[in-house]
């Protein structure tokens, strides 16, 4: 599939592309995070706590089913045309749930704006495809890492600040000038791209692909709490899943101008790089996500200093991916770094498990931290550009989405696989109740549990956490030696370039 490539931009349009990217990257890895502190609040006001979890949930399910569609509606009418698409999505969903006066309001809001989401993740990433070499994506790649980093531990903090100092509803506000901003920035530094012969797009693809999404991700995010793991709805939303992705795949096959191309799975980078993008993000958040909760459980540290213990994660990840990618530009060879930081991360999450088994203080799992921001930020950009790199331009964007879309199932299975391995340990130690009045009311709520019981919450948390470490651990290994198999493709000069399939 030939594709014309934009005309090559300027240093100062490059620069307000690469600005307004940023931005809208920021937007969407902000809201993923810095929703959940003003839940309460929010609750408070609305009232609806028995829908609380949609609140999160909405958004989930669109900004990740609709990230495959924005990656090859932009492959057939450019990166620009869906930017603005995205970004008025997400502007209007954003002020729409400020000025909800419903939880249902709220939910549907949300649910627009994830529909904006799910575009800004992927254009982001790939617009620079649009403008920049594979040569020397990386040391932009790189930028997108760290802006994502920044976001997940910046969401929270600035989240309840905001809601502390004004109200919930700013949450949403604040949005609101970043993203004009990005879109200034995108419509003065991104040009248009040449016109090209009329494409059909396949939304019966989508919108099997959609169906089967949702089914999967409303599996992960009710199975063991709204109903058991083993009941007739479990069973059900599981043969929908399986069901709706069989005919997606079937009409991937006969569809003229398929959502994805499947031929692109005989591509090996291709196929093994998205697939490991999923193990990476999997392995990532299911032993990351209830980390803070183990530091105010067994360790007995604040919030604030939970939180604060993330931040050598964050530095080394913004350190490895600025400077690794400049190396990596330079030398026009990626896999040394990708497979540095997947053994990186790999050793880093064994060391974890291994440091909650012992019970080590606090400084130990600063370390770990640290080192598995060393190997994210050598690991996540050089994987994205591989994958660029190894696709032929006019499928630049249906690659990006690819991976984007695998990556957000990657995040959603390894929490819901790391929550059902903390639900069972805890029950099994007869520490049910206090994980749900923990659920329900936060860390608080521990110092009024007898002392047994208080016992008994930390030390099977300790041991449920180093089983998510120990899976995240082996995880990470086998993408590693996924990765050490393939074969070495040199990154490209040239923005147009095709690779031969």
């Amino acid at each position: 599939m030939a594709a014309v490539p934009p005309a090559p931009v300027s240093a100062t349009q490059l620069r307000i592309v690469l600005a307004g990217a940023l931005l809208a990257m920021l937007l969407a890895a902000l809201d993923q995070n810095i929703v959940n502190t003003a839940l309460p609040r929010m609750v408070g006001e609305l009232g609806g706590m028995a829908h609380l979890s949609w609140v999160v949930t909405a958004f989930m399910l669109t900004s990740t089913t609709t990230t495959p569609l924005y990656g090859k509606l932009s492959d057939i009418h450019g990166r620009r045309r869906l930017f603005f698409v995205a970004i008025g999505l997400f502007l209007g969903g954003s002020l729409l749930c400020g000025a909800a006066r419903s939880m249902g309001e709220l939910i549907g809001f949300r649910a627009l704006q994830g529909l904006g989401a799910g575009g800004l993740l992927v254009l982001a990433q790939a617009v620079i495809g649009d403008v920049v070499s594979p040569r020397q994506r990386p040391r932009y790649q790189g930028l997108f890492s760290g802006t994502f980093g920044l976001a997940s531990v910046a969401g929270p903090l600035l989240g309840g600040f905001i809601t502390e100092a004004l109200s919930w509803r700013w949450v949403f506000y604040v949005n609101l000038p970043i993203g004009l901003l990005a879109v200034t920035m995108i419509a003065l530094g991104l040009r248009a791209p040449p016109p090209g012969r009329a494409r059909p797009v396949d939304y019966v693809g989508a919108l099997l692909l959609t169906a089967a999404t949702a089914a999967l991700l409303l599996l992960l995010a009710w199975g063991g709490t709204e109903f058991p793991w083993a009941s007739v709805r479990s069973i059900g939303l599981g043969v929908a899943t399986a069901v709706l992705f069989g005919l997606f795949l079937w009409r991937e096959t006969g569809a003229p101008e398929p959502l994805i191309r499947l031929a692109l799975f005989r591509n090996p980078i291709f196929a093994r790089g998205v697939v490991v993008g999923g193990m990476m993000v999997f392995a990532m958040l299911g032993s990351t996500v209830f980390l803070p909760l183990y530091f105010q459980l067994v360790l007995g540290m604040s919030p604030s200093s939970a939180g604060a213990m993330t931040l050598p994660q964050v530095g080394g990840m913004v350190l490895t991916s600025v400077i690794g990618g400049r190396i990596v530009a330079r030398l026009g060879r990626n896999k040394p770094f990708l497979l540095a930081g997947l053994g990186l991360e790999a050793v880093a999450l064994a060391s974890l498990a291994l440091f909650a088994w012992l019970g080590a203080p606090p400084l130990a799992f600063l370390v770990s931290m640290g080192a598995l921001g060393l190997g994210m930020g050598m690991g996540m950009p050089n994987l994205t550009t591989a994958v660029q790199n190894a696709v032929p331009y006019g499928e630049l964007g249906a690659a990006t989405g690819a991976m984007a879309f695998l990556r957000s199932m990657g995040g959603a299975v390894g929490v819901a696989v790391s929550g059902a391995i903390l639900s069972g340990r805890l029950a099994a130690a007869g520490a049910g109740q206090g994980l749900g009045a923990l659920t329900e009311h936060g860390v608080q709520v521990l110092h009024t549990l007898p002392p047994a019981q208080q016992a008994a919450i930390a030390g099977a948390y300790r041991e449920a956490l180093m089983g998510c470490f120990l899976l995240s651990g082996l995880v990470m290994t086998l993408a590693f030696l996924l990765v050490l198999g393939l074969p070495e493709r040199r990154l490209r000069n040239e923005i147009g370039d095709a690779p031969a399939e």
